[in-house]
């Protein structure tokens, strides 16, 4: 893993003292070439496999589909413009979705593979963290997708949150 690089100590305690803290992910919307195909899936993935709930609604005339848990709304909606997704250009990489242990990572590659989806072998990128396990799909419209592990690191951040310079 590549070193981090970081800010001088008192330039980060001014950076926090300063600071609105962000507590999470409200939502994440996703333009879809097409919302049939695209909601066909992510019921599958989203809803079926991860346990997400679903509603849907219009705004300005463009139907909409929310998936939503208890940390965050995913919506999709049909795209206004037409191209291909390419997670190397500018914008958008991939999104990846945090389960709490290996075994979720294992259990929800072997649900989507049971559904009929592409998704990789579960398996540890010791290249990012020494307990990075992951599993990688892409939906309809070739955004690459992410199920990952709730690692060590991020526990410890989360908890030890005083200490994390």
């Amino acid at each position: 893993m590549a070193a981090e690089k970081r800010l001088p100590l008192r330039r980060c305690l001014l950076f926090m003292s300063m600071a609105t803290e962000v507590i999470g992910i409200d939502h994440v919307y996703f333009s879809v070439r097409s919302l049939p195909t695209s909601e066909k899936y992510y019921d599958t993935v989203l809803g079926e496999i991860l346990g997400f709930r679903k509603n849907a609604f219009t705004l300005s005339d463009n139907p909409h589909i929310q998936y939503f848990n208890r940390h965050f709304g995913f919506v999709i909606r049909q795209a206004r413009a037409e191209g291909e997704f390419n997670s190397e250009s500018a914008g958008l990489h991939h999104f990846c979705l945090r389960v709490e242990t290996e075994e979720d990572v294992d259990r929800a590659a072997a649900a989507m593979r049971a559904a009929g989806l592409n998704v990789s072998i579960p398996a540890y990128h010791r290249e990012y963290a020494p307990d990075y396990y992951a599993v990688f799909f892409t939906d309809p419209d070739g955004l690459r997708l992410e199920v990952t592990n709730f690692r060590q690191e991020r526990r410890d951040r989360m908890q030890h949150w005083e200490n994390a310079l």
